[in-house]
């Protein structure tokens, strides 16, 4: 906690000062983001640091490997991912989703060499999610450090698939409402790449 106490103080010395006025006017108004932002857990990839945004800008939602799961009828167990993606879409209205990948990502690894042993509870069935992705990686290469990097890729392509069966979210890109975009960040270089209309990414 020293550390992060230590982070605390400096941000109340230095930033604090800078953007006061913008948080209380936050406080008074609440939030409107316009842009919703589904990317990894992994301490690398930092969606406000990468798009270069400020408070109030993002609605952030994280998990192991940016995964969405498909809709599925409403009942009482805990859909967090999906709990955050119905409250950007309907209650806030963000304009835009974002689904964000990125390289060397630990839940890519996870799907193509296996899950840790250490963390079976719950990460395994998360990353069954992504068993389709694991198929098309394996039928594309016979390298499994390719077959991590076609996993990367492939999970941002599946959360964008699996939030179309969202009827609210069809409804609205549908009808003009809300827009789906896929990026991918590379950890090494700090290059963005965006999912082009051809299904591949280039530089965004």
């Amino acid at each position: 906690m020293d550390t992060l106490l230590d982070g605390y103080r400096r941000f109340r010395e230095t930033s604090w000062p800078e953007r006061k006025a913008l948080f209380e006017k936050l406080a008074a108004r609440g939030q409107k983001p316009q842009t919703l932002i589904i990317a990894c857990s992994d301490s690398r990839v930092d969606p406000s640091m990468i798009f270069d945004a400020g408070p109030g800008e993002l609605f952030v939602v994280r998990n192991v490997a940016n995964l969405v799961p498909p809709y599925t009828s409403p009942d009482h167990a805990h859909h967090g991912t999906s709990a955050a993606i119905e409250f950007a879409v309907r209650v806030l209205e963000v304009k835009r989703i974002v689904v964000m990948g990125h390289a060397l990502c630990g839940g890519a690894r996870a799907l193509i060499d296996g899950v840790p042993s250490a963390a079976q509870d719950f990460l395994a069935d998360w990353i069954h999610l992504a068993d389709p992705v694991r198929s098309i990686a394996r039928n594309l290469s016979d390298d499994p450090e390719e077959q991590r990097s076609i996993a990367e890729y492939g999970c941002v392509k599946l959360s964008l698939k699996n939030l179309e069966t969202f009827p609210w979210i069809r409804e609205r890109t549908e009808d003009g409402r809300l827009e789906l975009a896929g990026a991918y960040f590379a950890v090494a270089t700090g290059v963005l790449e965006r999912l082009k209309p051809d299904g591949t990414f280039g530089p965004a």
